[in-house]
C-alpha cells in the first residue's frame, strides 16, 4: 500500500514537472509575445527578458525533477528494456527538450541578458527554441497517449 501511494505521488511530480515545461513553452511562444508586441520596444524587451527569466528559473529545477521522476518510474518497472518503446520514445523526448533548454539558456538566453539592448533577433531566437520544447513536449504527450493500450 506505501509502496504504491509513493510511485503515485513520483507519477504526479513527474506530471506537475511535464505539465509546467510544456505549459510554460506554449505558453511563452503564443501568448507572451504576441501581448507585449503592443509595447515599445524598449519596455518590450525587459519584459521578454523577465519573463524568460523566471520561466528558466523555474526549469532549473524543473527539469532534473522530471528526468528523474521519469527514470525513476522507468525503473520501478523494470528498467529500459522491460517497458513498451513509447516509454523509451519519451525519455529520447524528454533528453531532447533538456538539451535544447540548456543550449538556449547558455546561448541566446545568455547574450541577451548580457546586452545593454539586446537585439529583436536574440527574442526571436528565444521563441523559436521555447517553441520547439513546445512542439517536442506535444509531441511527447502523444506518445504518453500511445503508451496507454500498449
Amino acid at each position: 500500500m506505501t509502496g504504491s501511494i509513493i510511485w503515485s505521488l513520483v507519477l504526479a511530480i513527474h506530471v506537475l514537472c511535464m505539465t509546467y515545461w510544456v505549459g510554460g513553452s506554449i505558453y511563452s511562444t503564443l501568448v507572451v509575445r504576441s501581448t507585449v508586441g503592443l509595447l515599445d520596444p524598449g519596455p518590450r524587451n525587459s519584459v521578454l527578458l523577465q519573463g524568460y527569466t523566471r520561466f528558466f528559473r523555474g526549469l532549473y529545477q524543473v527539469v532534473p525533477f522530471s528526468l528523474l521522476s521519469g527514470w525513476a518510474l522507468v525503473f520501478h518497472e523494470g528498467g529500459f528494456a522491460a517497458v513498451p518503446w513509447p516509454v523509451n520514445a519519451m525519455q529520447l523526448l524528454g533528453l531532447v527538450m533538456a538539451v535544447v533548454f540548456i543550449l538556449t539558456v547558455q546561448g541566446p538566453f545568455r547574450r541577451a541578458r548580457r546586452a545593454m539592448r539586446p537585439q529583436p533577433a536574440l527574442f526571436d531566437t528565444l521563441r523559436s527554441r521555447t517553441a520547439m520544447m513546445a512542439g517536442l513536449g506535444v509531441l511527447t504527450i502523444l506518445v504518453a497517449a500511445m503508451a496507454r493500450g500498449i
